[in-house]
């Protein structure tokens, strides 16, 4: 048996229910894991709210780390008694222990922490494709400007320092000036805060009229339009989420008008559909963390029974960097 947190319809933080569920043995292709520690992500809000439905009851959560503790028939990557980590389809890492599909699971190098695996998988396999996979037409090179919304939050703040590794001039946006002064300290060339500023003209400011190659944007309705001001010809705009809302449909006939603009809605999960891209992708983040480059921060941990008020705070936006689930 293992607790677990499920949903039995969507609703709000109080439609999470920690209960007790049965744990069998992995069938080929899936491996048993016991979880060392959890990550929590605004994906799981989507699966709470039905704004990405879920066939009910549900168990959410994407990303953990622990022990494996059973190997199915052809899984040769992992082995009983490895430390392992992963980001990955389907939800259900808000338990104890759960079987699950093998692929996606990585083994966790010994100088990363059970509770860093958890609180990086997800975030920093995101902001891996993002910096080096979803790139604009032109590429990106040493010195380029990029817009990342919401910096401080956990992809954010990866991101942030991944990006200054890269050579690039990221100019980061968040709420308050708190995060903002987060941002540049994780690496932001620049920092704008949107509840005070308009971000566009100052991304114009800095950009000396130019604007930005790529926004990566995971706020969604909120930002959208302004973050089109801010591309420059041929910019990317990379939608990767919708915090703020769905964005709401637009013409593409504007995106001729702004300068011949792209856009593109991205998810890890298309990036991570094989075992060799979920690999090589976790190897790189694994090489850049291991390294100290890049730093996971942990600015906030809640025993798993008080899952609620986790979601609350994440979903009012008093969290900051990454936040994990405690066993």
């Amino acid at each position: 048996m293992s607790l677990a947190v499920q949903i039995r319809q969507p609703g709000g933080a109080e439609e999470l229910h920690l209960v007790d569920v049965a744990v069998g043995e992995p069938g080929p292709g899936e491996i048993r894991i016991r979880h060392h520690a959890i990550g929590l992500n605004f994906i799981d809000v989507y699966h709470r709210t039905g704004l990405y439905p879920l066939n009910l009851p549900a168990t959410i959560g994407m990303e953990a780390a622990g022990v494996v503790e059973a190997v199915g028939e052809g899984v040769t990557h992992l082995k009983v008694g490895d430390r392992a980590a992963y980001a990955s389809q389907p939800p259900g890492a808000y338990c104890e222990a759960r079987v699950m599909p093998a692929k996606c699971v990585c083994k966790l190098p010994d100088a990363i922490s059970f509770e860093t695996g958890a609180a990086m998988m997800l975030k920093g396999l995101t902001a891996q494709y993002l910096l080096k996979k979803t790139l604009p037409v032109e590429g990106l090179q040493p010195g380029d400007h990029v817009l990342f919304h919401a910096a401080a939050g956990g992809v954010g703040l990866i991101a942030c320092q991944w990006a200054k590794v890269l050579g690039l001039q990221l100019i980061a946006t968040a709420g308050t000036d708190a995060k903002c002064q987060l941002a540049l300290a994780n690496g932001a060339a620049h920092a704008i805060n949107y509840a005070t500023e308009d971000f566009a003209a100052r991304v114009k400011e800095i950009t000396a009229g130019q604007g930005v190659k790529v926004v990566y944007d995971s706020v969604g309705k909120d930002t959208w339009d302004k973050s089109l001001e801010c591309l420059r010809p041929f910019g990317l705009m990379a939608s990767f989420g919708n915090a703020s809302g769905p964005v709401a449909p637009f013409a593409p006939g504007s995106l001729g008008a702004k300068g011949s603009l792209y856009v593109t809605r991205q998810t890890l999960f298309s990036h991570i559909a094989t075992r060799e891209s979920t690999q090589a992708m976790a190897d790189d983040l694994f090489a850049v963390v291991a390294s100290g480059r890049v730093k996971i921060h942990i600015d906030q941990r809640y025993p798993l029974a008080e899952v609620q008020q986790a979601h609350r705070d994440l979903e009012a936006r008093k969290t900051t960097g990454s936040t994990i689930l405690t066993l």
